[in-house]
């Protein structure tokens, strides 16, 4: 039987999407962000992009996170610093509630994992098939399948994104999957095609990756936005990058996500962590 990757409209039940993720590890919502949002995170990202070479992002892993992330890939993160809109699309109210839903069992809260631009240029490789919880694999490793997630990210079109251009590509039931380190083949993958605002949300036990950019002079434009267990350590270093004053007008929501707010693990059993002095921020 062929898979296949669902898709939702964003004005469904977050009980139906939450469904769809637990059975195939990710979903297509479509529409989760307005348009006009969307348009002007691309054109700020677009803006900054010019001050980023290709292939030079390194996730923190050398020349072997080169290779993972392109040769002709544009990534950054940030994207608070660039664009107002970002703490826009940190307050969707739908994402939210699947943030919820999925995180909360396993903490008193999550914050940002990382927000990052993944611009994919022509000519591009596709990239390794993997699970975003591999950044966390001792903790992954508990009971796996059954463990706890970890993390929940979403996959956002910033334009038209087509499998020609690179659409990320996922293996849906493969967060069921016995063998850790089985991240099948790529012909076992389907791309998650995505329309402006249009997101892919999927849990880091899904196995996924970006696809090849098979176009001669076309750019995929889509960015990451992922989130994560309050009490293990992010990717992106939102705290340090943000400051108190850049962030005072900003939502209680906001400011926890970018890690100026204290983890309080309530009502799970634990200690208060991410201190000022030993107080709560």
């Amino acid at each position: 039987m062929a898979l296949e990757l669902k898709r939702i409209a964003v004005d469904e039940s977050i009980e139906e999407m939450l469904t769809v993720i637990k059975a195939d590890g990710g979903v297509i919502i479509e529409g989760l962000f307005e348009t006009g949002l969307i348009s002007s995170m691309r054109d700020d990202i677009l803006a900054a992009a010019k001050n980023f070479k290709p292939g030079a992002a390194t996730q923190g892993l050398g020349e072997l996170g080169k290779k993972f992330v392109g040769h002709n890939t544009i990534r950054f993160s940030s994207l608070g610093k660039i664009s107002e809109a970002f703490f826009d699309m940190l307050e969707n109210p739908i994402f939210a509630a699947l943030a919820d839903n999925i995180l909360l069992p396993n903490c008193g809260s999550y914050w940002v994992n990382t927000g990052q631009a993944m611009l994919i240029g022509p000519g591009s490789d596709a990239q390794p098939m993997h699970r975003d919880c591999n950044n966390w694999p001792i903790l992954s490793l508990v009971d796996w399948p059954n463990g706890p997630e970890i993390t929940l990210s979403a996959m956002i079109g910033l334009d038209s994104v087509t499998e020609e251009l690179g659409a990320t590509r996922v293996i849906p039931g493969s967060h069921r999957w016995k063998d850790f380190k089985d991240y099948g083949t790529p012909d076992m993958s389907i791309p998650a095609e995505l329309n402006p605002g249009d997101a892919l949300i999927y849990s880091g036990k899904l196995v996924h990756g970006g696809g090849a950019n098979c176009t001669k002079n076309s750019w995929r434009l889509a960015m990451h936005l992922s989130f994560v267990l309050g009490w293990i350590v992010p990717e992106e270093s939102s705290p340090i990058d943000y400051s108190d004053e850049e962030l005072a007008s900003k939502s209680p929501r906001v400011q926890r996500l970018l890690g100026h707010r204290s983890y309080d693990p309530k009502p799970h059993f634990g200690g208060g962590l991410w201190l000022r002095h030993a107080d709560q921020i």
